[in-house]
């Protein structure tokens, strides 16, 4: 049964792995290793909890690891594959869109990813990536705000507020 219930998440893990790890043979492999492991570590999962969510911290965590062995910040095609089935959009806007993702931080990144095109819930994805839901919120919060202003065309200053 725990074959048949990971495998109805290979499409969402597929689709994530290829925007975190910018092609299809690092996807692949990225996809592959967290079967892998989701396998191997299924006795590991709390029956009841959000298995999706899960597959999705272990491929997160096996991402982080295979970065921190390359010690290389890959950058991601997430427009492509967040955009594949958008035949209607503007191939230039689908091209100004990748590069932006491309500009944004690993961290504001993947939480975009998760909450926009995976569409997790803040608790889901602060699982999945194994920090808080206010942390999730505010990555998202900077993360669409710099994705605006990067696809406007503004200069990378951020309107930043004095606290006192």
């Amino acid at each position: 049964m725990e074959r048949v219930e990971i495998a109805a998440h290979i499409p969402r893990l597929r689709r994530y792995a290829r925007a975190l790890a910018g092609d299809s043979h690092r996807a692949d492999d990225l996809v592959q290793d967290t079967l892998e492991r989701a396998l191997t570590k299924f006795h590991l999962w709390r029956h009841g909890s959000d298995l999706r969510a899960w597959m999705f911290a272990i491929m997160h965590n096996v991402f982080i690891n295979q970065l921190k062995a390359r010690r290389e910040l890959a950058l991601d095609e997430a427009a492509e594959a967040m955009l594949e089935g958008a035949a209607q959009s503007d191939p230039l806007e689908m091209r100004d869109l990748d590069a932006a993702l491309r500009c944004l931080p690993v961290e504001q990144r993947e939480v975009l990813l998760l909450v926009g095109l995976e569409q997790l819930s803040y608790a889901e994805a602060s699982q999945a990536l194994d920090v808080p839901v206010g942390t999730v919120m505010s990555r998202l919060s900077r993360g669409r705000e710099r994705l605006r202003a990067l696809m406007s065309g503004a200069p990378g200053a951020t309107n930043l507020k004095v606290v006192k």
